[in-house]
């Protein structure tokens, strides 16, 4: 197994990575751009979309979608032009968006952060494939990593400050989350949950923003199967890509304090042994 830094960007705050037709996607939230790497030739486009971006996915239809400080837009590659589509927490300055990821039916969810740390002040919300937005979950204080198992009919979902995973039933049909319970604890690692990806096996992988790391979890049992250590502090976010998904991309930000070599590199770990599956579009 091999852990390298890939690309010349540096983050200062990388997050959602998203492999999508041979390139990875992620954004860096400070600098107010969205990067779409290629790996095979090593080059980098950068999309500045002006204002603080916490996620981006492809959109089915060609172009992305992504959600950041003033509400969810539409982004056309060729152009670099976004287009708004809408904005649920107008009157919250202090709250922006933060990760989020589509459903293997197509809907967009994504979720906002209380940036004053204000307990239940965030949401994680659904952009349905007709352009509507819906409340799929409130109560949230930094909305975080999202991801379905493979027949689509639970989801899993990390609200950072509870250090813990939370299952959901779900279904396709409505986009509705019933059946709310705690999969499990990640307490054990003193350091924050945050973005979040599935492999073949059913297995969640979790990067470790103040943890240098990433840690994969049976879902079920709650037992940690594997912890990597990645040589930056601020670890922030996973995705599985390459062409049978076996590699894993890791993004990753800048210290406050810490001078580190390759901190706001994005990183690849090959040779895993380990493939992860297809990211869903959104179908809107």
């Amino acid at each position: 197994m091999t852990i390298e830094p890939v690309g010349d960007y540096r983050s200062q705050w990388g997050e959602g990575p998203i492999w999508w037709e041979g390139f990875i996607y992620y954004v860096d939230i400070e600098k107010h751009s969205i990067i779409r790497f290629d790996p095979k030739s090593g080059t980098e486009v950068i999309f500045n979309v002006g204002q603080r971006v916490g996620t981006v996915v492809p959109r089915e239809d060609g172009g992305l979608v992504w959600a950041g400080d003033n509400g969810l837009y539409f982004l056309d590659e060729f152009s670099g032009e976004s287009t708004p589509i809408t904005d649920p927490e107008p009157e919250k300055e202090n709250n922006r968006f933060n990760d989020g990821k589509c459903s293997p039916d197509g809907r967009f969810f994504a979720g906002t952060i209380s940036l004053k740390k204000v307990e239940g002040d965030a949401a994680l919300y659904r952009l349905d494939p007709d352009q509507t937005l819906h409340t799929a979950y409130a109560g949230v204080t930094n909305s975080n990593g999202i991801i379905w198992n493979e027949s689509g009919d639970t989801v899993y979902y990390i609200d950072t400050p509870r250090r813990a995973v939370t299952a959901f039933d779900y279904c396709q049909d409505t986009g509705a989350f019933t059946n709310e319970r705690e999969a499990f604890s990640t307490a054990e690692i003193d350091a924050s949950p945050d973005g979040m990806t599935i492999d073949e096996e059913g297995n969640l992988w979790i990067a470790f923003c103040h943890g240098a790391c990433v840690v994969c979890y049976n879902p079920e049992s709650g037992e940690m199967i594997q912890k990597i250590d990645i040589p930056c502090l601020e670890t922030t976010a996973v995705a599985f890509g390459g062409h049978y998904y076996e590699d894993l991309y890791i993004t990753t930000g800048v210290h406050k304090t810490e001078v580190e070599e390759h901190a706001g590199r994005l990183f690849v770990i090959k040779g895993l042994g380990i493939k992860g599956v297809r990211a869903n579009a959104y179908k809107g």
